[in-house]
């Protein structure tokens, strides 16, 4: 197993600073580019956990890259190029400060929420009587605050636009690309034999115009069901057989971890991690229906670095 790319700090020609988010390292250059670099760490509960996720950051950066290109008639995006398996090379745009979050599915942090009661979820109201991982009626849109440290929130559209974090006619523009985005989505993935279960999408401005920025329908920001059986478990209320990253969650529930206060981490032993890295890997090879193909394994940063560096020898 390869060496977990954990953290990276490269000094490229014209970088004005480094934004090292949970998972992703972020190179401004010159203020007009970004280099974004994914690495293998691994967040939830919007905590990083200690062990980085062989392969990880390259089964993302690869996915995201994938759908970007399957998207752009869409939405414009801020990619330019792959220059590296871990690295996507983009426009800078100035992010909106909520993450556009779509559920198809009454799933995860929705459930949870709907189990203990609640029949309203960021201004959305559900149905009652609804079981766990039923599909809504419609999509519903449940946006949350985009927390430069910490936890996200949830906040529903009415907040958003009375704390003026996003103009309104912007808004709107914002929930139709989220629900085409979805549905592009959901086509592809059914070719694939699966469910796009829930996902977020995040957005920007550059030169008075809306991008779709960051990654797109990976597995840390997408929830993916099988189709195939999909029914029968759910008649028989048993677990839903998935893609995504809700096993990492569900094993820190397991042992008594949800990122709240006063709680570890629990111990990740090689074999969580393998687990876990072959996981990231089998969900690629699903939703691409390509065969994965690790990149190089030793000198990873030798490599990114000379990648990148050609790269912006071009622009």
């Amino acid at each position: 197993m390869a060496k977990a790319i954990i953290k990276t700090s490269f000094e490229f020609p014209g970088q004005k600073n480094l934004y090292v988010g949970k998972v992703r390292d972020v190179y401004n250059i010159d203020d007009k580019y970004l280099i974004m670099v994914v690495t293998d760490r691994i967040s939830a509960f919007d905590v990083v956990l200690p062990e980085g996720i062989p392969y990880k950051g390259q089964v993302l950066n690869q996915i995201a890259s994938k759908f970007l290109d399957a998207t752009a008639d869409i939405v414009p995006n801020w990619k330019i190029s792959t220059p590296d398996p871990m690295v996507t090379a983009g426009y800078r745009a100035d992010p909106f400060m909520v993450e556009m979050v779509i559920r198809g599915y009454l799933t995860g942090h929705a459930w949870r929420e709907y189990k203990a009661g609640k029949r309203s979820i960021c201004g959305v109201t559900l149905p009652e009587g609804m079981k766990e991982h039923q599909k809504f009626p419609e999509p519903i849109i449940t946006p949350t605050t985009k927390a430069m440290e910490g936890h996200d929130e949830d906040i529903s559209r009415e907040e958003i636009l009375e704390l003026g974090l996003v103009p309104e006619p912007d808004y709107i523009q914002l929930e139709k690309y989220t629900m085409d985005l979805f549905k592009r989505g959901t086509e592809m993935a059914a070719e694939k034999g699966l469910i796009l279960v829930d996902t977020k999408y995040e957005f920007g401005k550059r030169d008075g115009k809306i991008y779709l920025i960051d990654e797109i329908h990976t597995p840390d920001s997408s929830r993916y069901f099988y189709s195939d059986g999909y029914e029968e478990r759910l008649a028989a209320d048993e677990p839903q057989k998935q893609l995504s990253k809700e096993f990492v969650r569900e094993w820190l529930i397991e042992n008594k971890f949800q990122g709240k206060s006063g709680q570890r981490v629990p111990a990740m032993t090689k074999q969580v991690v393998t687990d876990i890295s072959e996981r990231y890997i089998e969900l690629y090879e699903k939703i691409t229906g390509e065969a994965f193909k690790p990149a190089g394994e030793d000198n990873v940063p030798p490599r990114i670095e000379r990648n990148v560096l050609d790269f912006l020898s071009g622009l």
